[in-house]
Parts: structure tokens; sequence; C-alpha cells
């Protein structure tokens, strides 16, 4: 705690009101009859290979909306919610699902995968696709969440440097900072599934013709009675293949060490399915992990890339610039799928990360973490499951109070920064759900799901989604509003168009060529 105080009195109220976030929202494309839709993605959208705030994830059903950076969390849910009113303009009667689990899917092979043009930069892109498809079926790929972006100002590094008493580059002690930040992120992140976990009930379609385990709540819906977030959980979006590998957070340098070994060496499962089968490309490689992307992390390191740059590359050349929280299920109950108290506690969450002391981790750690997330995911209403804190059992009640009284002097500081209480009532409210398991989303679900839906995950979820697009719709849409999303989809298509028009080496040897960049350059092993 010491630590944490010494830091927070570094940051002066202009640099923690410059705390910067940013949202990437995955939703469905869903038809009327709660099906997913099959339509390709809507060319008055633009492209999604170009698009600034509308792609696609990994099928060319499932919208990915992207926010801009922002220092003013209203600023960055402004922003989010005109971009789901420009997409509702665009999509006929189509609703964007609202849940993280999918709606009612078809038999795998006819989950359309994301298509993003000739160019090579956009050939790479599907045929990673292909991979994912190949590697660990299209179902688990129809899982949608929030990632929420965080980063400090640039103003804040040289003071808490200085707080530190850290000589050296600037860079440098940002990159060591933010991994302490990954590090704590990992051993608590437990938590954020206790508290935000919405998916504890899925349609039996995702696991037709699969072991999981569930337990039937009506015909058609599967769940487990004291999950938080089956999105988290092994049946979700994980990886047994990936089990293996013991990424270290300790420094960038170990982190790149961690990963290049999966980049670069065959993994004879992968192997088996080749690369092409005659001219049609099944994966980019045949490595453990085709490109960072796959790894299945609950948080990532992150730098912007330039084009055709891969993303180990730019971390070693350039540092890391802000920090990619994964684990944030939809928020059913919410219009654009998270909420300003849900982000407010992020913040909180996420600087208490990066301020608290933060011991290098270690393979029993990371085995214990993956561990502790499993059965909060599965389990976590549950008050008698205990956790693993370095080989103490606790309750998640005793844990997360803990936790939450070691946030209050951040959630202080940024109230005061603000003249408001808005951080403390986020904080607030955290506590009474870790109090009261019943108040927590994943159990909100369960009881409107059996109050009012027959217990039908699917009707719940239709019926919330097409009430929210109604809302959405409602909303006031100005001519200036329409004229720049007009604008940006055509300047989009025609930035597609020029890319394709461009091009000049053959896809194979592009491919070759970005597979076989220097992922190592920049970073210290």
């Amino acid at each position: 705690m010491k630590q944490i105080h010494q830091r927070l009195r570094a940051l002066v109220p202009g640099v923690l009101k410059g705390l910067r976030r940013g949202i990437e929202k995955e939703s469905l494309r869903v038809r009327p009859d709660g099906k997913l839709a099959d339509m390709p993605h809507p060319a008055r959208l633009g492209s999604a290979l170009t698009h600034p705030h509308i792609t696609t994830d990994f099928s060319e059903s499932q919208l990915e909306l992207i926010t801009s950076v922002h220092a003013d969390i209203d600023a960055c849910l402004e922003e989010l919610t005109e971009i789901h009113q420009a997409v509702y303009r665009n999509i006929g009667d189509e609703v964007l699902w609202c849940t993280s689990m999918p709606c009612g899917l078809p038999a795998d092979d006819d989950i359309p995968i994301g298509r993003y043009g000739s160019s090579n930069v956009g050939k790479i892109k599907t045929v990673y696709r292909y991979g994912l498809a190949h590697r660990y079926g299209r179902r688990m790929q129809t899982i949608s969440g929030i990632h929420y972006n965080f980063s400090l100002p640039e103003a804040a590094w040289p003071m808490l440097q200085q707080a530190d008493g850290r000589g050296g580059a600037v860079q440098a002690y940002q990159n060591d900072c933010y991994f302490s930040l990954i590090r704590n992120f990992r051993r608590h992140s437990w938590l954020l599934l206790y508290l935000f976990g919405a998916s504890p009930a899925v349609c039996s379609s995702f696991v037709a013709g699969r072991a999981h385990g569930l337990q039937p709540l009506s015909p058609g819906t599967l769940y487990l009675p004291a999950s938080t977030s089956l999105r988290m959980s092994p049946l979700g979006y994980q990886s047994e293949a990936q089990a293996s590998l013991a990424v270290s957070y300790n420094s960038l340098e170990s982190y790149a060490r961690s990963l290049y070994g999966a980049l670069t060496t065959p993994y004879p499962q992968y192997a088996a399915i080749g690369i092409r089968d005659g001219e049609d490309y099944r994966q980019l490689s045949t490595t453990l992990l085709q490109i960072e992307n796959e790894f299945y992390g609950t948080i990532r390191p992150k730098r912007p890339i330039r084009s055709g740059e891969r993303p180990l590359h730019a971390l070693g050349e350039r540092g890391v610039e802000y920090v990619e929280a994964r684990c944030i299920d939809l928020d059913p109950f919410c219009p654009i799928g998270i909420t300003a108290a849900t982000i407010r506690f992020l913040d909180v969450f996420l600087l208490h990360c990066l301020l608290s002391d933060s011991a290098a981790d270690t393979p029993a750690e990371i085995v214990a973490n993956s561990r502790n997330l499993r059965r909060v995911a599965e389990r976590g209403r549950d008050p008698d499951i205990r956790l693993d804190r370095r080989g103490e059992g606790l309750t998640t009640a005793e844990w997360g109070g803990e936790l939450l009284r070691e946030c209050e002097p951040v959630a202080t500081a940024l109230d005061e920064a603000y003249r408001g209480s808005a951080y403390r009532d986020a904080l607030s409210a955290a506590g009474v759900a870790l109090a009261n398991p019943a108040t927590t989303p994943s159990a909100r679900i369960l009881r409107e799901i059996a109050q009012n839906h027959g217990n039908s995950n699917v009707r719940f979820a239709l019926a919330q989604s097409a009430r929210f697009r109604a809302d959405l719709r409602a909303l006031p849409w100005d001519a200036e509003a329409a004229a720049r999303y007009a604008r940006m989809a055509e300047e989009s298509l025609a930035a597609q168009r020029e890319m394709e028009a461009s091009d000049a080496l053959p896809f194979e040897l592009f491919r070759q060529r970005y597979l076989s960049q220097d992922l190592l350059s920049g970073i210290r092993l």
C-alpha cells in the first residue's frame, strides 16, 4: 500500500484526468428469428479492411466496433453509441446480438469466415481466419466480448520514474511498468469475471457434437448454476494446444522469448493440416501460433503496428504503448455492451495493478492464475470455492475484499481529480456484488431467463437485442453524422481498392516475407 500512495502522490490531478481508453466491441449480426446472419458484411458499412471504426472479427457476420482513444469516458461512450447508430441504419432488420455467447448457430462449415478483399494484407487476414477454423472450429470463434484498451498519458511516466528513483530511458521504464500491470492483472483478473461475467448460459448449438459438462436449463439452453463467464471457461475462447505455452510477463524480453518458439517452431498437429490444399490456403503457417494475435491471453501489451508489421516487432522496436484487457463479457443489460460504471471500475482496477508492487511471475503462479480464472468462470458465484494465492486458499469474498480495499486510495484520487464520487461509487457497487452474488450480472441473467423467457437463453438475448435495436434507432441522428459515416464508408472502400491495385508481390512471397520478419528486433535476449 505504501508504494500505491507514493506513486499516487506523484500523479497530479491533470495527469489522472488524462487516462486514455478505447473500446473494441464485438457483436454478431443476427436475423430476427435468432439465427446467425448469412449475408456478407454490408457494403454500406464500408470496407472491413480499412474502415477506422467498423470492421469484422472472425466471421463475416461478426462486427467489431472500434472507438477512438479518449481521455473522457462520456465522449468514449458517445462515440460507441454513434457507431452503433450508424450500423443499425445499414443492416436492415438484423440485430446485434447482445450477449457474448452466440445465437443459434448453423453447422460449423456454414459459419462464414471474414473476407477482406484481394490485397495481400487482406488475404493475410482471411487466411489467418481459415487457420483458426481448421485449428479450433468456427463455433468457438463466434464468441464476442469487450476489449478495453488502457494507457497513461505521456506526462505520467517521468513523474512516476522520478518517484521510483529510477534512471535510464523513459520508454524502458514504461515497458517495465506495463508488464508489472500485466502481472498483477493476471493475478487478480478473476475478480473481473466475478463482477462483470455475463455468460452463464449458452445455446446448445454452440456445443453440438462436443463434450461439455453443462447442465440443461431448458430445451436448447445449457448452463452451469454458479457460472459467471462460460466465455472465459474451457468451453469458451480457449485452446488445449496453447495450454502448454507458459508465457512469462516479467519483462518485454521474457514475453518475447515465451512467444518466439510458438511463432517459429512447427507444431505436429498443425503441420498435419498443411498450409495449402492446391491453390487454396488452409492457414498461414504450421507453428503453434500463426501470428501473435492467436495467443489467447486475458491481457496483451500493445503498440500500434504499421502496415504489414508484426505486433512483436512493433513492441521490440518502439515499446509498449498501452494494454488491452480482453476478459470483459458483453453487458446484455446495456445497449452498447458496457457502462460508464464498468469503465470507471476498470480504470481503478488497472491503475491499482500498475501502481502496486508486482513480484515476478513463476511457472507455478502462471498455472495457479489459470486455475483461479477457470474456477471463477465455472463456479464463481459459489461462496465456498477457494482460490490459490501463492499457496494460500482464499474465498472470493476474502481475496476480493482485500483487493477492493487496496483500490480505495486510487478511486479517491480519481474522484478528487474529477471533483466527484463516481469512482468510489463504482468501487462501492463492486463491494455490494462481492458480498451478494445474486446481484452480479450472471445471476441477474439467469433470473431474467427463468422469470420472463421460459429458461431460454436465446429468447432472452433476442428480446434484449431487439429492444436495444429499437432504442438505438430512436436516438437522434442528424444529417452531419449520416454524411460523416457515409463518407467514411466510401473512403474505406476506395482505400481497399487502392491497396488491391498497388500490390506487386505474389501472395505466397508476401506471406513468406510477413512471417519471416525479425520478431526480436530491438529486444535484448
